[in-house]
């Protein structure tokens, strides 16, 4: 893919990652490490629970969603980092089986006033199952370097 800057995204335009199919393992791996909670490590225990079953952390979610964008190599040439995200939600979980893609569309671009080499774009992600359901939305922004001068 070409180089991207922030003066080659327009208002509107969606990219759409690849797919990973999370598996169990993935799930177990995760939960042990960094989210410890049994509807994410116990597979029996997380039948009791309101899940009714074992499921990826959110966080987990997130992890690979952010990495399905930056695997999209849009950003490549030009990321600055982001300066955070909002409206974060988990409207469905993720089960072990379930092929996970990221849906990225710009909704916005604001050139910096204060520093003209740069802007911000701020953007809708939504991370969905092989059904086409969300798991995870979220509004992002990305801090995205101006194309260089000649």
């Amino acid at each position: 893919m070409a180089e991207r800057y922030f003066d080659d995204f327009a208002v509107g335009e969606r990219f759409l990652s690849a797919g990973v199919t999370v598996s169990e393992s993935m799930i177990l791996d995760f939960a042990l490490r960094y989210d410890p909670q049994p509807f994410h490590l116990d597979a029996e225990a997380a039948k009791e629970t309101i899940f009714g079953g074992l499921i990826a952390s959110g966080f987990q979610t997130l992890a690979l969603g952010f990495r399905m964008i930056l695997q999209l190599d849009v950003f490549r040439a030009s990321s600055m980092g982001s300066p955070g995200i909002d409206e974060l939600r988990w409207p469905r979980p993720v089960r072990p089986g379930d092929t996970i893609r990221t849906v990225l569309e710009i909704l916005e671009k604001t050139p910096s006033r204060s520093k003209p080499d740069r802007g911000i774009l701020k953007t809708a992600v939504s991370v969905l199952n092989q059904r086409g359901e969300e798991v995870l939305t979220f509004t992002g922004m990305h801090l995205v370097k101006r194309r260089p001068a000649p």
